[in-house]
């Protein structure tokens, strides 16, 4: 069974840096795009950023230029370098990934349980 795991989170100052990482585990073929997803207070889930397989990435406009995504397909894992953090910041990170666990299955997407990033003024 696969798992996506999230660390990393916690309380920080607005201006300083967080780094997030998520590893997938369990019975694993091949990932396509890992994301990290955040949902804040009363908020829909919005998607922060994206990386495929390949290394191409995607960025929401209102992180770009502050967050960096990164994964290292050796260990399955996505990271996250979140610098300049605003209060807006503040929320749970979700990590999602589009995953086969076999090479004649379907690619689902599973997600993690989140992480609470805290982003003080």
């Amino acid at each position: 069974q696969v798992q996506l795991v999230e660390s990393g989170g916690g309380l920080v100052q607005a201006g300083g840096s967080l780094r997030l990482s998520c590893a997938a585990s369990g019975n694993i073929f091949s990932i396509n795009i890992m994301s990290w997803f955040r949902q804040a207070p009363g908020k829909q889930r919005e998607l922060v950023a994206g990386i495929i397989s390949g290394g191409s990435t995607n960025y929401a406009n209102s992180v770009k230029g502050r967050f960096t995504i990164s994964r290292d397909n050796a260990k399955n894992t996505v990271y996250l370098q979140m610098n300049s953090l605003r209060p807006e910041d503040t929320a749970v990170y979700y990590c999602n990934a589009a995953i086969r666990e076999t090479p004649s299955d379907y690619t689902r997407d599973y997600w993690g349980k989140g992480t609470l990033v805290t982003v003080s003024s």
